[in-house]
C-alpha cells in the first residue's frame, strides 16, 4: 500500500491529517483487509465485464463499479471549448 492509502484513510476519518508517522502497517488488520477486498472486487468486476460484446471504455467501467457498490455517480462535468 502507498501514500494514496494514507490520503484515503484521512478522508475516511480513519487517521487524522496531522498523523505524520503513517505506515500502512499501522492500519488495523481489518482496515487493511477491507481496502484490499474492495480493490480486488473492483478488479474482478471490470475483468468480468471486459469480456462482454459491447464497447467498453472508461466511462462504462466507472458506471459499472459505482452500480456494483450502489454508489451514485457524481454529476458529469461539461467542458466548454471556445472557438
Amino acid at each position: 500500500m502507498n501514500e494514496r492509502i494514507k490520503e484515503l484513510a484521512i478522508e475516511a476519518g480513519i487517521i487524522s491529517a496531522e498523523y505524520n508517522g503513517f505506515d500502512p502497517t499501522g492500519l488495523t488488520t481489518s482496515q487493511r483487509k477491507f481496502a484490499e477486498l474492495i480493490i480486488k472486487e473492483c478488479s474482478e468486476v471490470i475483468l468480468k465485464w471486459k469480456k462482454e460484446p459491447f464497447p467498453f471504455d472508461e466511462d462504462t467501467a466507472v458506471s459499472i463499479i459505482h452500480e456494483h457498490f450502489g454508489i451514485e455517480l457524481p454529476p458529469k462535468t461539461i467542458r466548454v471549448i471556445k472557438i
